[in-house]
């Protein structure tokens, strides 16, 4: 699977270069990399507001709306400042269950002067993200951020 990651990375570039608005490239993120990664049930983002992290663009089964920062793997990655990785949701302490196929998630933090959130990536499958997804999502954050930045 990893091998796929560098050229999504480019289409993705390319996809989100042309445009600068947060919400379109959020909801284009969003779309592309659901529909071209495999053992993903939900990804999307939610954006910080106050104490509370509330749901943005995403892909997959309708979604908790507001999330307590510190509270759950995005409000703790979130609050840590610090990708989570979670291989097995239902061991981790507060995990929030808002999809029940749900098994193990990855968290990307980001923080701008526009918009501080997260990107959320569920999957079906236990173990599904490592380190190959943790460097992937982080540069896919990446990616994004410059794109809303130029």
């Amino acid at each position: 699977m990893s091998e796929s990651y560098p050229l999504l990375l480019k289409q993705l570039e390319a996809l989100l270069s042309a445009e600068h608005d947060i919400q379109a490239n959020a909801a284009n993120l969003s779309s592309f990399l659901y529909h071209n990664l495999e053992q993903v049930n939900w990804l999307g983002f939610y954006y910080q507001q106050g104490e509370e992290l509330v749901l943005g663009p995403f892909h997959g089964q309708p979604a908790c709306t507001r999330l307590e920062i510190g509270k759950g793997v995005c409000g703790t990655a979130f609050a840590n400042q610090a990708t989570e990785v979670v291989k097995d949701v239902h061991q981790f302490d507060g995990h929030v269950a808002c999809d029940a196929a749900s098994e193990s998630e990855i968290v990307v933090p980001f923080y701008t002067e526009q918009i501080s959130g997260v990107l959320d990536v569920d999957s079906p499958v236990l173990n599904r993200f490592g380190e190959a997804e943790k460097t992937f999502f982080e540069a896919v954050v990446n990616i994004f951020i410059q794109s809303i930045k130029s």
